[in-house]
């Protein structure tokens, strides 16, 4: 009868340990001071209280600032820049899906109208643009459309109108190269098998490449937005009482030039913070088809982390 012998390997040692079986230590991870950190944050913070101190030192009489922040003739001007910044910006967005089609056409008459209108409009300043729309009746007394429409100039040429045209087809040549940037994006295969199903040119447009340029598309044009509210500004030029120019007749007849200028500043601050979240969520909504997993939005991180604060130790032992 043989006896079972079980032999321990001769190298057996205590789990932990090093080769001579002496336990290892804990590891002490100590982490890297990073000294410039903090002197660039006391600088920063240091330059952006001497500025306040500043401003708080100056002749500015800030209660005017809030005293006027909500008269009604600013209010007034703030609704008309609104209504100018999103009427020119549906008026560019029309023309540049127009145009951009236009220049990506095989024909070549229509690119070359197409590339025409995007280098002049690109290439002269909006200013300029708008002040040829103002003094357009010194060319053309009446604007003759035949048996259609038939008036004076001046009484067409009206300050919303002049607006509406400087901004709005300026606009329109930028958006035409961020749609044609967009349409290019989309594979070439999808417009193939497009057409393979028998869907038409200008079906296949619409209802397959312009759904997926959305996504390089909606983030520029977004920008595009938020410049525009910012430079409706210069239409105070044509006489249209937008918020620069309601701001700017206050503070010449009250004296309070500079306060009114905050005034504007204010409300042009407001406006684009209130917009970028808008432009924040629809860029989200069109990145749902190429992000598999969205990250979470301000607002859920913040519930997130609520929701971890309030969590009981017990809880999560």
């Amino acid at each position: 009868m043989t006896d079972k012998i079980s032999k321990e390997p001769s190298d057996a040692r205590p789990a932990g340990s090093g080769p001579s079986g002496v336990p290892y230590e804990a590891i002490k991870a100590i982490p890297v001071r990073h000294y410039g950190r903090w002197v660039s944050a006391v600088v920063v913070v240091a330059l952006l209280g001497w500025l306040v101190y500043a401003f708080s030192q100056g002749n500015i009489i800030w209660d005017t600032v809030w005293d006027k922040l909500f008269d009604s003739s600013v209010i007034d001007g703030l609704v008309n820049t609104v209504i100018i910044s999103v009427a020119s910006m549906a008026l560019g967005l029309v023309l540049g899906i127009l145009f951009a089609v236009m220049r990506l056409s095989k024909n070549p008459v229509t690119g070359a109208v197409a590339w025409l209108y995007i280098w002049f409009f690109r290439g002269t300043p909006v200013y300029v643009q708008l002040l040829v729309w103002f003094n357009l009746s010194l060319i053309f007394q009446y604007i003759n459309l035949g048996p259609i429409y038939k008036n004076e100039t001046v009484d067409v040429m009206t300050p919303f109108m002049v607006a509406l045209l400087g901004l709005g087809l300026n606009e329109g040549a930028y958006m035409a190269e961020i749609v044609r940037a967009g349409i290019q994006s989309v594979d070439e295969g999808q417009t193939e098998a497009a057409h393979a199903l028998g869907m038409s040119q200008t079906k296949t447009m619409w209802r397959v490449v312009l759904p997926q340029a959305m996504r390089v598309i909606v983030p520029p044009t977004g920008n595009e937005f938020i410049n525009m509210l910012k430079t409706s500004s210069l239409v105070s030029a044509v006489q249209y009482t937008e918020l620069l120019r309601a701001s700017s007749n206050i503070g010449n007849t009250a004296g309070a030039v500079m306060e009114m200028l905050f005034v504007a500043s204010i409300w042009y601050l407001a406006l684009t913070s209130v917009f970028s979240v808008g432009q924040y969520y629809l860029e989200r909504r069109f990145s749902r088809g190429s992000t598999r997993n969205l990250p979470p939005t301000p607002w859920q991180r913040v519930k997130t982390n609520l929701a971890t604060f309030k969590r009981s130790p017990e809880a999560t032992a």
